[in-house]
C-alpha cells in the first residue's frame, strides 16, 4: 500500500511516517524543508519539493501513484499569520488546492487532512464537539477552514473521501528519542518551558492569570504526538475500508492549566526555572478541550500516553539529546 505524505519531514508528519513505516506501508514524503528536517524522515523516500510547483508535483504523484495522501505541509504560527496573512493563504490554502487538483486529475480519492482546533476560534461549548460552529479568529485558522470547505465540496461533487483531523495541543516526542519537535521559533508552552529549563530562554512567560479557571490560567488539552500519529493510522485504515468523509477532534477530552504544565515541567526536569506572569494574549480562549468521543467510538482509537508527565518526559529527553 502506497501512502504519500506532504510535510513528512516536520514534527507531526515525521511521526506519522515513522508509524506507517513500522506497519510496512510504502511511504513517499514530499517536503520543501523550510521548517522540516530530512533526518526526521525515518522510512521511505524524501522528495524535496514545494507544493507551489504544480508541474513537478504532477510528475512525482504520477510516478508514485499513491493509494492515499496525508497532507501536513502548512505554515502554523498564529502570530505570524496575523502579521503576514497572504503567506498563510498561499501556503495553506492555495498550495493545498494545487495538491487537490493534481489528485483529482490522477483519480486519487482518499485524503487525510491535518487541521486544527483553531478552526473553532473561541468556542461557546467546552469540551468542543465537531459540530461546534467554525469561527476562526486568525488567518491560520481561516486558512484551514477554507481547505475543510473545499474538501467537503469535493466529497459532494466527486465521491472524493477525506478525513479531517482537528488537533488540539500536540506535545511530546518519539519514546525512543529519534525524532521530536525542532522548530526554530518554539511557540508551544511545553517546548518553551523545557528550553527555559535548559537555559535557552531567560524566563518563561505565563500569559494571563485572570481567566475564569480554578487557578486563573488558561486550560488546554495536550495530546502526545504518538497518540496523534496513531489517530492518523486509524483514520487511514477507516478510509481504506470504505469509510465516508468525516471530521474528528484529536485530544484527550480533558485539560491542564498553564500553571499545572509549568509545575509538571519543573518536576520532570528537576529545574526550578524562572517564570514571569504577564497579561493575556489577544484571542486566547480560557479553556480549549476536545470532545474526542467521535474518534474513540467511530474509529476505535485507543490513546496510550494520556499522562502529562510522560508527555513532558519524552519531550525533555528529545530536548537533551536531539540530533537536528
Amino acid at each position: 500500500m502506497k501512502i504519500l505524505i506532504t510535510g513528512g519531514a516536520g514534527y507531526i508528519g515525521s511521526h506519522v511516517v515513522k508509524q506507517l513505516g513500522e506497519k510496512g506501508y510504502d511511504v513517499l514524503t514530499i517536503d520543501n524543508l523550510s521548517t522540516g528536517h530530512k533526518e526526521a524522515v525515518l522510512y521511505g523516500r524524501l522528495e524535496v519539493l514545494d507544493l507551489s510547483n504544480k508541474e513537478k508535483l504532477k510528475e512525482v504523484i504520477k510516478s508514485f501513484s499513491p493509494d492515499a495522501v496525508m497532507h501536513f505541509a502548512a505554515s502554523i504560527e498564529v502570530a505570524e499569520s496575523v502579521k503576514n496573512p497572504l503567506k498563510y493563504y498561499r501556503n495553506n490554502t492555495a498550495n493545498t488546492l494545487n495538491l487537490l487538483e493534481v489528485l483529482q486529475e490522477f483519480g486519487i480519492d482518499k485524503f487525510i487532512f491535518s487541521s486544527t482546533a483553531a478552526v473553532y476560534g473561541e468556542p461557546e461549548n467546552v469540551p468542543v464537539k465537531e459540530t461546534e460552529p467554525l469561527n476562526p479568529i486568525n488567518p491560520y485558522g481561516k486558512s484551514k477552514v477554507f481547505v475543510e470547505k473545499i474538501l467537503e465540496d469535493m466529497s459532494n461533487a466527486y465521491g472524493f473521501r477525506y478525513v479531517s483531523l482537528r488537533y488540539f495541543n500536540v506535545a511530546g516526542a518519539d519514546p525512543q528519542g529519534r525524532i521530536g519537535q525542532s522548530y526554530k521559533n518554539a511557540t508551544h508552552l511545553i517546548t518553551r518551558a523545557l528550553k527555559t529549563a535548559k537555559g535557552e530562554y531567560k524566563k518563561l512567560y505565563i500569559f494571563g492569570t485572570d481567566y475564569p479557571t480554578p487557578d486563573g490560567t488558561a486550560i488546554r488539552d495536550y495530546i502526545h504526538i504518538e497518540d496523534l500519529a496513531n489517530a492518523h493510522i486509524v483514520a487511514l485504515e477507516y478510509l481504506l475500508n470504505s469509510g465516508e468523509s468525516s471530521v474528528f477532534n484529536c485530544g484527550y477530552g480533558h485539560g491542564y492549566s498553564v500553571r499545572e504544565v509549568v509545575e509538571a515541567a519543573k518536576k520532570v526536569t528537576g529545574i526550578d526555572f524562572p517564570v514571569e506572569e504577564t497579561d493575556r494574549r489577544p484571542g486566547d480562549p480560557a479553556i480549549l478541550v476536545a470532545d474526542n468521543s467521535k474518534l474513540v467510538n467511530n474509529l476505535n482509537w485507543k490513546p496510550k500516553y494520556d499522562d502529562i508527565e510522560y508527555i513532558i518526559k519524552t519531550a525533555w529527553n528529545w530536548e537533551l539529546n536531539k540530533k537536528f
